[in-house]
């Protein structure tokens, strides 16, 4: 089984029934109303039935009609919308194409960020410039000429980006981040070309500053440097931010980085390098020591140990023979290996696990709707707000008035830019995921990760979950005939059956030589047991609750129930043949589980279809103090539906085909390693290992997630609250006269108003702080280390009883 079977989402390119999924990759986004605008254009196109944009992976996940849009429509309307957007690829060299473009990217803005500073710092400078001896007689025309020279190319190359943002929302008769500081960093830029060109005119109005008033010590009566130092500020935020939310996709890139490019492959009698791309199913492929699986196999020759950590979070090596599976990604022991390839490219378990926690990241918490519909009117607010400040201190403004209401204008615009309010929520996200993954915790989208943090109530399944989900017979009590005839009966039923009853029925047949007889009309009694047709006979192997009237029954099953067994009762037609008992031993882990739950305030149930002797007796070894037993498949659904009918939150933990109802009805289904494909697809939450230890990492997890996000977005919201006031000149009444300490002056001037090119700073520290508030999420330690996600491609298909 692999994860493909699990879920169907996430089996490229189908998303779901007649839908493709398409992933683009997309460059340009900036703040939430970026995103808001790439989502809809994507759904404005023909054929498009859903699109999640995700400003912190910068990713669209696009859910199409076959046969209508293709991927070059997609582009055109993300390019319409002023953005650009390539499909995103799968495979290791897709993963090595990703980062180049990441690292070219960052190289670019590397430079314009560079350039735009340093042209900034010379301007800052030479505004300076009259108070030099050397250089008092240059004319301010003259200076403002070197001014323009250096100052227009960081206006139009380096700036370009919000330019270009900034149309492409005003097409849509919308606005964005590029808005406010293209109209900000256009103001303080135009303004100051005006004065160059037109000087003559502007001496002795009231548009110009000269030596008065404005920013002190700007005699050229320009201000180049305040949007250059805006665009370079702006710039270097945007540097530090994308280099910050690299590291927040650390988890996957990981993964991705886990599979080799080539493969040894075995054609003709030759070992030859082949890409891994070539490699197809039904190939020999040779890995030697100390090498990484490329692709998935069953091993043909050979014998070695696989060091399974990275997927599995074990940190003992797994013997290899001919017959076992290996797994892509995994590193080979001492001793060369053959195995057969039988999933390759991006039907390996490896490459199913990163395209579900990419899948997951992509996802949109249900918090992030406040976000969407506060930055949705934000930006207009901050227009308004910004036309209303200009209009106010042209005439409240000491003088020189209008260039004061000018440089307040830019201020607003620039500090209320929105970044911080998009990135809070996605960034947090990302990183929580990308733990989770580390952890051995696959989280099937953002809605269950926020959810999971409410939860108060966990329902435990049994076998497989509680237990080893490896049970063995250790006693026959026939009583119509003998041990061995009993055995053979119902091993002989249990031969089609995948549950692991039914395989420690057939290993206790086996293991004392018994043939088992062939069977006719099997059919599988979901939560009761099997029956089938054997020897002429009808034989049913099943629970009490298949079980016909016979008073030696109850009295066999009392007993072994005490114990800790689970009964299972054989009949053949319709007459009791014996009673065979079967001991699952609880996992080491699971009292610590439910310990850790306990701690953290959280209810334990234990929901299991066997008889009640035998689920109490698992319950207490486990810590378990409720205890609902003897309920049907259907029924586990109902009790489930009922705990949350009473206000609980509830979480289900299991891994059988019969746990799927109860997984889907409850409010975060997790479905633990060992479980089935079934289980699997109805939960929301995949534990990658058998641990059971993971639940309480999972909520402990969506716990830290949701804190990093309200503190992300208390932060977002209060640089907003308080600074756009300080910014539209709320100090002005208390610094009225002059009185702005002597070491706040470089920020809020003589009069109180806030210096705009500190306002471009302070905005670039909100996003940046956002994000590295994030990334503590990632650097706590997992219980086992951070070896990587545990592959679920082994796990049985089997139904719990």
């Amino acid at each position: 089984m692999t994860f493909a079977d699990a879920d169907p989402t996430l089996t490229s390119p189908t998303a779901s029934e007649g839908q493709f999924r398409v992933t683009l990759r997309v460059t340009g986004m900036t703040c939430g109303a970026c995103v808001g605008h790439v989502g809809h254009a994507l759904r404005g196109v023909d054929g498009v039935t859903g699109a999640q944009v995700n400003l912190a992976t910068e990713t669209a996940d696009v859910q199409l009609t076959p046969g209508t849009a293709t991927v070059a429509d997609l582009q055109a309307a993300v390019s319409d919308a002023g953005y650009s957007a390539v499909e995103e690829q799968a495979g290791a060299n897709a993963a090595a194409e990703d980062e180049a473009r990441y690292e070219r990217d960052l190289r670019t803005l590397r430079i314009r960020t560079i350039v735009s500073l340093v042209a900034a710092a010379f301007l800052m400078a030479g505004m300076q410039y009259g108070s030099v001896p050397a250089l008092a007689d240059v004319s301010p025309t003259f200076a403002n000429v070197i001014f323009l020279v250096v100052a227009a190319p960081v206006q139009l190359w380096a700036g370009a980006q919000f330019y270009r943002s900034a149309w492409s929302a005003a097409k849509r008769g919308t606005s964005n981040m590029g808005t406010l500081i293209a109209i900000g960093t256009t103001t303080a830029f135009v303004y100051s070309l005006a004065v160059t060109a037109f000087r003559p005119f502007f001496e002795g109005t009231i548009l110009f500053s000269g030596e008065a008033g404005g920013i002190p010590g700007h005699a050229t009566g320009t201000y180049f440097d305040v949007s250059a130092a805006i665009i370079g500020l702006v710039l270097l935020g945007r540097y530090l931010e994308a280099g910050a939310r690299g590291r927040t996709s650390h988890a996957i890139r990981s993964l991705m980085g886990l599979q080799p490019k080539t493969a040894h492959v075995v054609r003709s009698g030759e070992i030859t390098d082949v890409a891994i791309e070539d490699v197809v199913p039904g190939d020999e492929v040779m890995v030697r020591p100390g090498e990484r699986v490329p692709v998935d196999g069953v091993v043909s020759r050979g014998a070695s140990v696989i060091d399974e950590s990275m997927l599995t979070g074990e940190s003992v090596p797994v013997d290899k023979a001919s017959g076992d599976a290996v797994y892509a990604g995994t590193v080979n022991g001492n001793t060369a290996l053959y195995f057969t390839a039988t999933r390759v490219g991006a039907e390996t378990a490896l490459a199913e696990i990163v395209r579900m926690v990419r899948t997951a990241q992509s996802s949109r918490a249900p918090v992030e709707k406040l976000v969407d519909l506060v930055t949705a009117r934000f930006v207009p607010a901050v227009l308004i707000a910004a036309v209303v400040t200009l209009a106010l201190w042209s005439i409240l403004a000491p003088e020189p008035r209008f260039v004061n209401a000018l440089l307040m204008t830019v201020a607003v615009l620039v500090i209320a830019c929105p970044c911080a309010l998009g990135l809070a929520t996605p960034t947090a996200v990302i990183v929580g995921m990308g733990r989770g993954a580390r952890r051995g915790i696959l989280i099937k989208d953002a809605a269950a990760l926020e959810t999971a943090h409410k939860i108060d109530t966990v329902v435990f399944d049994k076998t497989g979950t509680l237990t080893q989900g490896a049970p063995q017979v250790t006693s026959v009590r026939p009583f119509e005939m003998s041990e061995d005839e009993i055995l053979q009966l119902a091993a002989s039923v249990e031969g089609p059956s995948e549950h692991p009853l039914g395989a420690a029925v057939r290993q206790a047949a086996q293991d004392r030589g018994i043939a088992t007889l062939p069977v006719d009309r099997f059919e599988a009694l979901p939560g009761t047991g099997a029956k089938g047709e054997v020897d002429g006979c009808e034989v049913t192997v099943g629970n009490l609750a298949s079980a016909p009237p016979d008073p030696r029954i109850p009295q066999e099953a009392r007993r072994l129930a005490s114990a800790g067994f689970t009964v299972l009762v054989v009949t053949r037609d319709g007459v009791a043949a014996g009673v065979i008992g079967v001991r699952d031993e609880i996992r080491p882990e699971s009292p610590e589980a439910v310990g850790q739950l306990t701690a953290m305030g959280i209810r334990t149930v234990l929901l299991t279809g066997d008889n009640r002797a035998t689920a109490e007796e698992i319950a207490r070894q486990a810590g378990i103090g409720e205890v609902i037993a003897e309920v049907t498949p259907p029924e586990k659904a109902g009790r489930i539906a009922n705990l949350r009918d009473r206000g609980s939150v509830v979480a289900m933990v299991g891994d059988g085909i019969n746990d799927a109802p109860a997984l889907a009805t409850a409010d975060v289904g997790i479905a633990i390693g060992s479980g089935t494909d079934v289980a699997m697809e109805a939960a929301e939450v995949v534990l990658t290992s058998s641990d059971p230890r993971g639940v309480a990492e999972a909520v402990s997890l969506s716990k830290a997630t949701m804190r990093t996000i309200r503190q992300n977005l208390f932060w977002a919201f209060i640089y907003n609250v308080l600074l756009i006031p300080i910014a539209a000149g709320v100090l002005y009444p208390v610094f009225s006269g002059g009185a702005v300490p002597g070491f706040l002056q470089p920020v809020l001037g003589e009069h109180g108003f806030l210096n705009p090119v500190v306002a471009a700073g302070a905005m670039a520290i909100s996003s940046l702080s956002v994000v590295t508030n994030s990334l503590r999420l990632g650097r706590a330690p997992s219980r086992g280390g951070d070896e990587g996600v545990q592959s679920a491609s082994t796990h049985s298909s089997r139904a719990a009883i």
